[in-house]
């Protein structure tokens, strides 16, 4: 009996830890991407919200407002050397990246504070460099937000749309 209630007990405290860890998931995970574009390495860290059924573009993320461009920390981006951004000179650091999405283009937006809690310390006057793109439909839906570098691009894909600018 004195065995059955060691094992009740043990079995009780594994389910209750269990559980407890699985409630202190992050619902928008810190992601880290890494890659190669130009001589440069590029690493972009970011909070990597999910769709949830949610309608993403011009509702929960708002056309024409300054976007931490993913959850939580604002996202870093940094550069190992020297880059061109859509052509346009940055000097290699890290940096906040913000975007100003709009429903065909959006501002890419590389700012010198790279240490603040989303967009909501943000200043204009910090920005070193700001580029304008298209946005595009992705090839498949993307539930949780995702950046890649590849091949002289950073691609930013999310929901059904994807935007991409190049890093040379």
């Amino acid at each position: 009996m004195k065995h059955l209630s060691y094992v009740t007990t043990f079995l009780f405290l594994l389910t209750f830890g269990i559980n407890a860890c699985a409630q202190n998931a992050k619902p928008s995970p810190a992601e880290t991407v890494s890659g190669k574009a130009g001589n440069a390495t590029v690493t972009i860290t970011y909070g990597s919200p999910s769709v949830k059924g949610r309608k993403v573009w011009g509702d929960l993320v708002p056309y024409g407002k300054v976007w931490r461009t993913g959850a939580n920390d604002a996202t870093t981006i940094e550069f190992s050397s020297d880059v061109k951004i859509e052509g346009q000179a940055l000097a290699k650091g890290k940096y906040a990246l913000f975007t100003i999405p709009e429903e065909t283009g959006w501002t890419i937006i590389f700012n010198k504070n790279s240490k603040q809690w989303g967009a909501y310390s943000y200043k204009q006057d910090e920005d070193v460099l700001r580029v304008k793109v298209k946005s595009q439909k992705s090839a498949s839906f993307n539930e949780a937000l995702k950046f890649e570098v590849a091949k002289d691009m950073v691609h930013i894909s999310w929901e059904n749309l994807m935007v991409m600018f190049t890093v040379k």
